[in-house]
């Protein structure tokens, strides 16, 4: 049986904060730029207050550098705003920023979900310009190859501005957080979360404990994919994507191999537990800083 600081320390672990989920919270319509440092150099700055006002790719060749929820991305690009297959929310965020792969993968994962009846997909947030740790939200996300997707399919019309600022993400799962609600759960989720697993890039597929039970009992005779999905607080809005290391990239640090199994069993019921709905909450940890990153991240961060 898995303790609430065991779980704390996987979540950290997998790059999560114990808070939820923001990828549904509403945005502002213009993006504010934050004042300059008087000390960017201070050793002890939390290394958020850096890469949270750069606002353009470091130019340098593309590497993930570090782990995802300790590191910076070195030569990102944005994801175009719009694609025939997908649309990018919450745009005065600036997160809109990958490694290549990650670019590259979600271009290919947005042209297949036509396939499960969904015209496309919502992106909300991948990473900032230069990675990092964020100023708000994300635990995870620092090395741009985390993307989060919402649990609502892209509509047949460009949305607008505002739209994208202020519509709210679809709550797959129900009140009591037990099990999905199947007033909004449809066929399409299941299947569009499957081809999301069934990718080889992919190394993991987080989402809501009760979604992740739902995929359980409704995935027939095809249950490989499961493997890959996994349990996490909040992400009853949206779905996870993590990539795994691009090749030959040495300095990308990758998470230790998926347990085997579909994740089905004993270790999933642990998660509608009193002691996992309702964890007593931790000593909040110190932030990051510059110093606590890879030292390739300095670099990263000042690189004009």
């Amino acid at each position: 049986m898995l303790t609430s600081l065991t779980v704390r320390a996987l979540a950290i672990l997998a790059g999560f904060s114990m808070l939820p989920a923001l990828a549904q919270d509403r945005g502002t319509l213009e993006r504010k730029p934050l004042p300059p440092l008087a000390n960017p150099d201070d050793p002890k700055l939390a290394a958020k207050e850096l890469f949270g006002r750069a606002t353009s790719g470091a130019p340098l060749e593309a590497r993930a550098i570090g782990f995802y929820s300790r590191g910076c991305l070195a030569g990102g690009t944005a994801l175009p705003l719009d694609g025939e297959t997908w649309q990018v929310m919450r745009l005065s965020r600036n997160r809109n920023w990958g490694h290549p792969a990650m670019v590259d993968f979600l271009r290919r994962f947005a042209a297949q979900v036509p396939k499960a009846g969904w015209p496309g997909i919502l992106v909300g947030d991948i990473s900032q310009p230069r990675g990092g740790p964020m100023l708000t939200g994300h635990a995870s996300h620092q090395i741009g190859l985390d993307a989060d997707i919402w649990l609502t399919p892209m509509p047949r019309r460009t949305l607008t501005r505002e739209e994208r600022e202020f519509t709210s993400a679809t709550n797959v799962v129900r009140e009591d957080r037990l099990d999905i609600d199947p007033s909004v759960w449809t066929a399409q989720h299941r299947e569009v979360l499957k081809i999301a697993a069934s990718q080889r890039e992919v190394e993991r597929v987080f989402v809501n404990p009760a979604i992740k039970k739902a995929l359980c009992r409704e995935a027939g005779r095809d249950r490989a994919w499961l493997n890959k999905v996994r349990p996490i607080w909040g992400h009853n809005y949206h779905f996870h994507i993590r990539l795994a290391c691009p090749a030959g990239e040495e300095g990308c640090r990758t998470q230790d191999p998926v347990p085997a199994g579909e994740g089905c069993d004993a270790s999933l019921d642990w998660w509608f537990t009193e002691e996992a709905l309702n964890p007593r909450p931790g000593k909040p940890r110190p932030p990051i800083t510059l110093a606590g990153l890879p030292a390739e991240c300095r670099r990263v961060v000042f690189s004009r």
